[in-house]
């Protein structure tokens, strides 16, 4: 199966690009980088051009969606063998030492169990000085919520009442006792946002 005929996210089509521009202005050159719900693997495989001496780990909470991911980054030499790993799993851990994890339209689409998984384990397993960075809506203090995703927040309700648009002071309290912070935030298209935790 050639790389045209796999499943293609058509907002992964498009926010891909975006991502890995603003990445090159944060990541170093080097180091280990797990990205949690790759989906179709379209973001990992796109940064793992970006960036040859950066080791990359794909994953996905759902083992059918690994031969995509296998699939599409095959013979590029800095991605490794796509795990499967669900941030809602109590017993769940961060494998590999990553220096970076990264998580791209996640934690809006999942329960609040898998943003705790995601902020928690990342604080126990990057080291000093990584990083998290997540891609998504995002509410803010004292800002309003663009009209559309007011809209998008009611349509993720629908779907599942434990869905919606979270806030950055959600994320915060989640974090309240380890030692990862809140660092920037960066505007990205559409009213998405890209927020790093150090």
């Amino acid at each position: 199966m050639s790389t045209g005929s796999l499943p293609t996210s058509p907002a992964a089509m498009r926010n891909k690009g975006p991502i890995r521009d603003r990445l090159l202005e944060i990541l170093p050159r080097k180091g280990r980088f797990l990205e949690l719900a790759s989906g179709d693997g379209q973001h990992i495989a796109h940064f793992a051009e970006a960036f040859p001496e950066i080791e990359f780990i794909p994953s996905d909470l759902d083992p059918n969606a690994l031969p995509t991911i296998r699939m599409r980054s095959k013979g590029m030499p800095n991605v490794r063998e796509p795990i499967a790993l669900d941030a809602r799993d109590p017993a769940y851990a961060i494998p590999h030492a990553p220096d970076f994890i990264y998580a791209a339209n996640m934690i809006h689409i999942s329960e609040m169990s898998a943003t705790v998984g995601l902020l928690r384990g990342a604080a126990l397993a990057l080291p000093e000085g990584g990083l998290l960075i997540t891609y998504g809506p995002y509410r803010f203090a004292n800002e309003e919520l663009a009209p559309s995703n007011v809209e998008f927040d009611r349509y993720l309700k629908g779907l599942d009442p434990r869905y919606g648009i979270r806030s950055l002071e959600e994320l915060e309290e989640i974090l309240e006792g380890t030692r990862l912070r809140f660092r920037e935030r960066f505007a990205m298209p559409a009213n998405n946002y890209l927020l790093v935790f150090e």
